[in-house]
């Protein structure tokens, strides 16, 4: 790398993009790499705070950070996910689908501690949008030496995929609503409104719903014909408490249901219960569900969507964050919960 001054630049080669910054209204590339600077650029890049420029003359043995930026992202991305083109020696990673964020964290370690080079992610288990960007990389010097990013597509390698986003399916949902107020119509049924409407904002079609009392022959009966039905997944809402009247648990187990687990660490939703019906999932929900705006199923309804078998080690891990802040104004899931 060769310094000269901005006065002498005139017809040189601008060799990294140079960030311009006009406070509260601007932050970006003031000027490319690969621009040729002309006599009207020097005020502006004085003006940026530029007395001086790098001609550059990278060694064979080296990379230009948007080279280096490209193999990195290469290197730690599932062949899905896409790329944008390096601004100021940075590549945003986003997913071509809805789906899952899966990380190897371990691996992401590694890579961070080499030294030089960053790679940023959101949390894995993050639920995504199609064309979020879930991770960006660069490296810190302007270049770096080849051997260095070829250490890290060996560690790449070796862990297999240390970014991917396992895409949600589109599931036949039934969904059971117990209550014997709801079945009498003492009480408004607000299934449709709350899990009913996340669970068609998720491009799942919702089969049938069946209301019925809280009566166990009617709640096993009500699952059991769902399952008939073709349902993929089975939702049941309320009777989970410790009342006498809350029979839902045992509704579920009298269809032959193995109950994976009953409880988790995350409130609200600790009285959530999953079970297994065959193949079918089985989501029981508290109530709860009817009333704030994000619970426990905000947390499990993805995971089940991108085709994961959800385990009580799961469940138990969920503690660390399942503790929703009810914020009068919800940025779920940009927040803590779950995370």
């Amino acid at each position: 790398m060769k310094k000269i001054k901005v006065e002498d630049a005139v017809g040189t080669i601008l060799a990294h993009d140079m960030t311009r910054i006009i406070r509260g209204k601007f932050k970006g590339v003031g000027f490319k790499k690969g621009q040729v600077v002309q006599e009207k650029d020097i005020p502006e890049l004085l003006k940026i705070g530029k007395q001086y420029l790098y001609v550059l003359d990278i060694g064979k043995d080296e990379l230009h950070e948007n080279d280096a930026a490209r193999r990195i992202a290469t290197a730690i991305s599932d062949p899905a996910l896409e790329f944008s083109e390096p601004s100021e020696g940075k590549i945003n990673i986003s997913t071509s689908c809805a789906g899952m964020l899966k990380i190897d964290v371990n691996a992401l370690l590694q890579v961070n501690k080499m030294g030089s080079i960053i790679v940023a992610t959101l949390k894995t288990n993050f639920p995504c949008k199609k064309g979020e960007i879930i991770a960006a990389t660069r490296i810190i010097p302007l270049t770096i030496p080849t051997k260095n990013i070829e250490k890290l597509e060996a560690v790449a390698k070796e862990a297999g995929t240390i970014l991917s986003v396992k895409p949600y399916q589109s599931l036949k949902v039934g969904a059971v609503v117990t209550g014997s107020e709801v079945f009498k119509g003492l009480i408004t049924d607000d299934f449709d409104p709350s899990v009913g409407k996340k669970i068609l904002d998720a491009g799942c079609t919702l089969i049938k719903k069946i209301v019925v009392p809280d009566e166990i022959d009617a709640i096993s009966n009500a699952i059991l014909e769902l399952k008939t039905l073709g349902c993929e997944l089975i939702v049941t809402t309320g009777g989970l408490s410790v009342d006498p009247d809350d029979v839902t648990r045992q509704g579920v187990i009298k269809t032959g249901a193995d109950v994976t687990f009953y409880g988790s660490p995350v409130l609200p939703g600790a009285m959530l219960m999953i079970s297994m019906l065959d193949n079918i999932p089985v989501l029981s929900l508290p109530a709860c569900v009817f009333y704030y705006k994000q619970t426990v199923f905000d947390l499990i309804f993805p995971r089940v969507l991108a085709g994961e078998t959800i385990s009580g080690d799961d469940i138990a891990a969920l503690g660390h964050g399942g503790l929703c802040m009810n914020c009068k104004v919800c940025h779920y899931p940009v927040c803590s919960f779950g995370k």
